[in-house]
């Protein structure tokens, strides 16, 4: 559970302390749930110096950032088709660095990776169940 965005930064920050640099991150939940935030918080956990620059890459679909592992944040939701999922080639990516997909429910392929649902229980309160 967690009660505000600084909870939420703080809970993806030290699961993200133990990371080994490969790790896949898929995170689900509705419009506003708090994905970006969520990755914010992986990216802190990181070492990234400048967590701001974190930001949905709604339009550019890939963001790259440089921290104790380089990271890859993906963003699943302009994409319709599975064709346009896969044309992006994300999978390259695996085993290259630590891997953040927003709206994963859209990949229709089975990996191994840590699943985070944010669930919205009112304006400030979520429900976060974490699946490793």
């Amino acid at each position: 559970m967690s009660a505000s965005e600084n909870e939420t930064l703080e809970l993806a920050k030290r699961l993200a302390e133990s990371f080994q640099g490969q790790e896949v991150v898929f995170l689900t939940g509705e419009l506003g749930a708090g994905k970006t935030v969520f990755a914010k918080g992986v990216a802190s956990g990181l070492g990234l110096e400048d967590v701001n620059q974190v930001c949905s890459p709604s339009f550019t679909l890939v963001n790259i950032y440089q921290a104790k592992y380089p990271i890859y944040h993906i963003d699943l939701y302009r994409l319709r088709k599975n064709s346009e999922i896969e044309d992006l080639g994300w999978e390259d990516y695996l085993d290259r660095g630590v891997i953040i997909v927003e709206w994963a429910e859209k990949l229709k392929m089975e990996l191994d990776a840590i699943r985070i649902s944010i669930e919205v229980l009112n304006d400030e309160t979520r429900k976060i169940t974490i699946k490793q």
